[in-house]
């Protein structure tokens, strides 16, 4: 049984993720802050619910310690929890502003992976599967040709440029693991006010691909779900 943690999960894409993992026979785990939306969310999908905010310490800790009571091991990180940190125009941009950003999709991410890399050793095939986004890439924000390009921010595609060299870097550091950055795609989710063109089903294709890749598999890759996406 392959044991999955997901953090953000109580809606939206970390949601449908734990749902289709669960089809695919994962033991989940679905983490949120909020106590009553998790438990319903992990009621719903046939999931365990457990308390987590990626920007605490001991609520990260006391994470890793519930499944390692439970388990004992863990196979599946999904790093998905992310804010958006709202529209602010670039010149208006404050360091408190990026700093509030990169709490959540830059340290939380580190915060999670430090955690729980004890557990992740134990598997036989250990995945990390961080959730990044177009906006990150330098290469899709100067296309033209891309609807991100036509975009501008400070905090958030920032945040996830560092969420990408964070994949890179651990991929390199832990070569028994794979880890991998996925871009769900411009899916209708809260984070955009639900202005994504993109169904959570499809958007969380990627996710789900990379959570179930074998040892074999692909690490240090930057994938939406049509295939390899642009540093």
């Amino acid at each position: 049984m392959t044991i999955t943690l997901i953090s953000g999960a109580n809606k939206g894409l970390g949601r449908e993720t734990a749902r289709r993992l669960v089809l695919l026979g994962h033991t989940v785990y679905l983490g949120a802050r909020d106590r009553e939306e998790g438990a319903r969310a992990a009621a719903d999908v046939g999931g365990t619910f457990v308390p987590l905010d990626v920007t605490d310490d001991a609520s990260v800790a006391g994470a890793a310690e519930f499944i390692e009571s439970r388990e004992g091991v863990l196979d599946v990180l999904v790093n998905n929890a992310g804010i958006s940190g709202g529209h602010v125009p670039a010149r208006e941009t404050t360091a408190d502003d990026v700093a509030k950003v990169y709490a959540t999709n830059v340290l939380g991410i580190v915060r999670m992976t430090h955690a729980f890399i004890p557990l992740l050793e134990r598997s036989a095939a250990p995945v990390v599967v961080n959730v990044g986004s177009g906006m990150g890439s330098l290469s899709v924000t100067t296309d033209p040709s891309r609807f991100e390009s036509t975009l501008t921010g400070i905090a958030y595609p920032s945040s996830k440029a560092a969420v990408s060299m964070i994949t890179s870097q651990y991929a390199k550091a832990l070569p028994r693991f794979r880890v991998n950055v996925v871009d769900p795609g411009y899916t209708s989710t809260d984070l955009n006010g639900h202005r994504g063109t993109q169904t959570i089903e499809e958007g969380a294709t990627a996710i789900v691909t990379m959570a179930a890749v074998g040892p074999d598999g692909p690490t240090g890759r930057f994938v939406d779900r049509f295939g390899t996406v642009p540093w």
